[in-house]
């Protein structure tokens, strides 16, 4: 029998990212600095960005599309006149304007992108098209573009212009709370925003961008927040990587149930915890049907709404309450 790797260790860690390092290789120090036997992380953090990237250890995964559908909070800054393949600072140059908006060029065109509104994703994004990361497609096409080998016209190659092969990503709906303008210099502004879930800061950059007459792309991207996961109770990287394998690091593993604030607390006595912890459903009777509820993010679980099974001040399972009674959806080994 093949030996296990790593020790049961189970929580979160609020981890400040810095720039340079992708968010695999985060949770592969982490992993590491714990010799924890699962990690994994609640939302990409893009190499070039910095700032928070929740790390679930253990049973904490069973709870990352809880912390990933969190609202989120960004500082991030516009460099004008250059738009990139990329719309970031790590891509080819693909237009440039000699337009630089005011200040109050800015503000006035920030209601717009406040609210419900519709946004096309960046080409080079995490989306799946046809069972392929559009990331992949659009490097496949801007590689066959520098050696000359895709079928755009001589013009249009003269031009930059990548056309056909590029992934064509279709708008969505996403939710701006807050945007606001932080600083405006000569070249670049630095904004603040606080966003719902499938937000990309590269594409509302770019788009503001397009609202004032001219071309930019992200040249600064920090991460302040991720739900209850935020910047003034983080931990660094290298802080962290200096307490490996030593008791002080677990002391900023913050509990299993951190990821779900949102979620309704819902007091079990020991023999339903023992039933739920045995794949049993429980008569929603009495206090179970009075009590308040969030809408469950697992698609199967239809009408019903989610909750955290507790007793003795532990998650025993992340549970659906319906007509049809108390079903664990997810049950935590602890």
């Amino acid at each position: 029998m093949a030996k296990r790797r790593g020790q049961p260790v189970h929580g979160w860690v609020n981890l400040d990212k810095p720039v340079g390092v992708s968010s695999a290789k985060a949770v592969a120090i982490v992993r590491r600095v714990f010799n924890a036997a699962k990690a994994g992380h609640g939302g990409t953090l893009d190499p070039l960005a910095s700032g928070i990237l929740p790390i679930a250890l253990g049973e904490a995964t069973k709870t990352v599309s809880y912390a990933m559908d969190g609202r989120k909070s960004y500082a991030f800054a516009i460099r004008w006149g250059s738009q990139t393949s990329t719309d970031d600072a790590e891509g080819d140059i693909i237009a440039t304007s000699e337009k630089r908006p005011s200040a109050i060029e800015i503000e006035s065109v920030l209601p717009d992108f406040t609210g419900e509104i519709w946004q096309t994703p960046p080409a080079f994004s995490a989306i799946k098209i046809g069972g392929k990361r559009a990331y992949e497609l659009a490097r496949k096409a801007t590689d066959k573009k520098s050696l000359g080998t895709d079928s755009k016209s001589d013009d249009q190659a003269d031009a930059g212009i990548v056309t056909a092969e590029m992934p064509q990503l279709s708008p969505r709906q996403i939710m701006v709370n807050k945007l606001e303008l932080r600083e405006a210099g000569a070249d670049e502004a630095v904004l603040y925003v606080d966003c719902g879930k499938g937000t990309y800061i590269r594409s509302l950059a770019r788009d503001i961008a397009k609202a004032l007459g001219t071309v930019g792309h992200v040249s600064m991207l920090r991460r302040l927040s991720v739900g209850p996961f935020r910047a003034d109770q983080s931990i660094s990287l290298d802080f962290l990587e200096s307490l490996e394998h030593s008791a002080a690091a677990f002391e900023h593993i913050h509990p299993v149930v951190s990821a779900l604030d949102d979620i309704p607390a819902l007091p079990i006595s020991e023999n339903e915890a023992r039933q739920l912890r045995q794949g049993q459903r429980l008569a929603a009777t009495g206090s179970f049907a009075q009590m308040p509820r969030a809408r469950s993010t697992d698609a199967s679980a239809s009408d019903a709404e989610v909750a955290v099974a507790m007793y003795d001040n532990q998650p025993v399972a992340l549970v659906t309450v319906g007509q049809g009674g108390v079903k664990p959806v997810r049950v935590f080994n602890l």
